[in-house]
């Protein structure tokens, strides 16, 4: 008999959610950076163990949102976390307490208040807990379970891997039975087009700084199959002021040369086949209005407020 499900992973911005989704399905399937709000869309990673196959949602970090694209990226995480049949919430133990009353915290709060009273399977993971002392996080452990929320609370480094088999079994045990939704090959349910423009998204976002990165998109204008095997991708790097556009092609093109040379190489390692990538950097001051771009990402548009 096989089971299969889906299990949402949430959490406010920067929790680690994306490290622990690549940790739990076994290869890179969500960009990682250090940055808040990398995550914008919900990607699902699709991961085997035994008769179950479990698909991973990785959510945009649920926030106060305030502009069109961060209600849609909040709109996203709670309706991954709806459909799913298991749900994580992670938590950034360290960043909790250090800033009980931060903005982290806070959002965490607000995530927990709508939680209550739901009748979801749901665990706690306390992330990057790499240095911490065990008698810091027990208080921390008491103050969740307090909640009456979840079933069980997990400490874990989703960075270095400790803690995940756990975290694994408790939502294997969790999955339904039913035939498996994906082949067993496959690792991930994002388009090729999409994949490739996240992963020169997250390009930009290690190379550049402050809030250029969050001005910015990528979109997959064109990708063309090769005789020879191997794909040419044309891509569109969308910022918001001229200013930015400067920056982000760098001093003789110097950054934009850096950013696809680091996305190609990735590219071919996932692909598995010799990339031809050409970048392009144009100023749309209106990107985040735009439908057709909330569309090619998977998210709904959300209405003027």
């Amino acid at each position: 008999m096989t089971h299969c499900g889906y299990c949402a992973i949430i959490g406010a911005p920067n929790a680690g959610k994306s490290t622990l989704t690549n940790a739990l399905v076994g290869s890179k399937v969500a960009i990682v950076t250090p940055k808040v709000q990398t995550t914008r869309m919900n990607v699902k990673g699709v991961s085997i163990t035994g008769e179950t196959q479990i698909v991973f949602v990785d959510t945009p970090g649920i926030f106060r949102p305030r502009r069109r694209l961060d209600r849609a990226m909040v709109g996203a995480a709670w309706a991954g976390a709806e459909d799913a049949d298991a749900v994580l919430l992670v938590v950034d133990a360290a960043d909790f307490i250090d800033n009980e009353k931060g903005h982290g915290a806070s959002d965490t709060n607000s995530i927990l208040k709508n939680l209550r009273g739901t009748q979801k399977k749901i665990a706690l993971v306390l992330n990057k807990i790499d240095g911490m002392r065990r008698d810091t996080l027990l208080p921390l452990m008491q103050q969740f379970h307090a909640e009456g929320v979840f079933e069980d609370v997990f400490l874990v480094s989703a960075l270095k891997g400790d803690g995940v088999a756990d975290v694994m079994a408790w939502v294997k045990a969790r999955m339904p039975e039913g035939p498996w939704l994906y082949p067993e090959d496959q690792a991930a349910d994002i388009p090729s087009r999409l994949l490739a423009s996240e992963i020169t998204r997250e390009k930009v976002y290690l190379r550049l700084h402050d809030e250029l990165p969050y001005a910015s998109a990528v979109e997959t204008e064109k990708w063309e199959d090769r005789n020879d095997g191997s794909v040419r991708i044309d891509q569109i790097i969308y910022v918001q002021r001229e200013g930015q556009k400067a920056i982000t092609l760098g001093k003789g093109g110097a950054t934009i040369k850096i950013i696809g040379e680091l996305a190609r190489k990735e590219m071919e390692d996932l692909f598995g086949r010799r990339v031809h990538l050409f970048l392009f950097v144009k100023v749309r001051e209106d990107w985040a209005e735009n439908r057709e771009h909330y569309e090619q990402m998977g998210l709904d548009y959300p209405k003027d407020e």
